[in-house]
């Protein structure tokens, strides 16, 4: 008989971005350890799972309206809430880069926009239900550095990221974001939000019921 399909684990990744002179964008990226059983050897944003920890964690500020009923779309408040803490987190042990004000702790979630959605495919040993965010990078602090999950953190531009030996989720990713980044401000919170489920061609994000594990 076969395997039944691993459960995809809530995770939520971070793309900090910068725009330097002439108005290209950088995105804060590294490469994943050899060691790694997920994508080792690939280019990928700061990111990981969410711990159980991230529900009850505290926040200098909280999510922007738009963001959160992003988030909510496919996941109850509490989750989506837990899900930016651990975008936070995991930028933070993996680049030593902090959301959290001076003199604080607590990463100020207000800060972080929604990207989209991807599901690892079904056939997957290790699957993830992961959320992309985004902020900029005058929203966080610090040195750049991390607990050595990523090798060769560094900013990419948009254009040296898709060169780059990534896997297709993350170029599809980088897709997005770059769709994003083109709307003026305004509209960025009524474009249509996409999935993407184990293919390269993004879905609409559907309301559905959802499960809080």
């Amino acid at each position: 008989m076969p395997k039944p399909a691993a459960f995809p684990r809530h995770a939520a990744s971070l793309i900090l971005w910068r725009a330097r002179v002439g108005g290209v964008v950088e995105v804060l990226m590294g490469v994943r350890a050899a060691g790694h059983r997920f994508m080792p050897g690939r280019l990928v944003f700061p990111g990981g799972r969410v711990d159980f920890a991230d529900r009850a964690s505290p926040a200098a500020s909280e999510l922007a309206e738009e963001t959160r009923r992003a988030l909510e779309r496919a996941a109850p408040p509490r989750l989506a809430r837990a899900l930016a803490v651990a975008a936070a987190r995991e930028l933070e042990e993996e680049t030593g880069l902090t959301l959290a004000p001076a003199g604080g702790e607590a990463p100020a979630l207000g800060v972080l926009d929604y990207v989209c959605r991807a599901v690892t495919p079904a056939y997957s040993p290790i699957r993830f239900n992961a959320r992309f965010l985004a902020a900029p990078a005058e929203a966080a602090r610090g040195v750049l550095g991390g607990c050595g999950e990523l090798e060769g953190l560094g900013w990419f531009s948009l254009e040296e990221a898709q060169n780059a030996p990534l896997a297709p989720i993350t170029g599809c990713v980088l897709a997005q974001f770059s769709t994003l980044m083109a709307l003026p401000v305004a509209e960025r919170a009524d474009r249509p939000l996409v999935c993407y489920r184990g293919q390269d061609r993004p879905l609409p994000e559907r309301l559905a019921a959802v499960s809080g594990r």
